[in-house]
């Protein structure tokens, strides 16, 4: 049994990606584009590995989280956290 070499594990291999890259030669990406265009090809999206439903329930509760936060906060607790924002933005370094 031959022994494989590690590889780092941020680089993958060409079988690793979920869609077809467009090729490099300058004649056939034209060709794809005029294919694509005109309807013979689709034109994939690239899979981002997220289910949409569980996108959309994120979205949901990251809508309410703030509203909902604020309503529960007294006027003295509201008050404290925006004098710590603040403090945090005016003691960033500047450029």
């Amino acid at each position: 049994m031959v022994a494989t070499p590690a590889r780092p594990c941020h680089i993958q291999t060409m079988t690793d990606q979920a869609h077809k890259k467009r090729p490099r030669d300058m004649s056939q990406r034209a060709k794809m584009i005029v294919d694509i265009a005109a309807g013979e090809v689709k034109d994939e999206e690239p899979d981002t590995g997220k289910n949409p439903a569980a996108v959309a329930l994120g979205r949901l509760g990251g809508a309410k989280g703030g509203k909902a936060r604020a309503a529960k906060l007294t006027p003295e607790q509201r008050s404290e956290i925006a004098k710590k924002a603040a403090a945090a933005r005016w003691n960033k370094p500047r450029n």
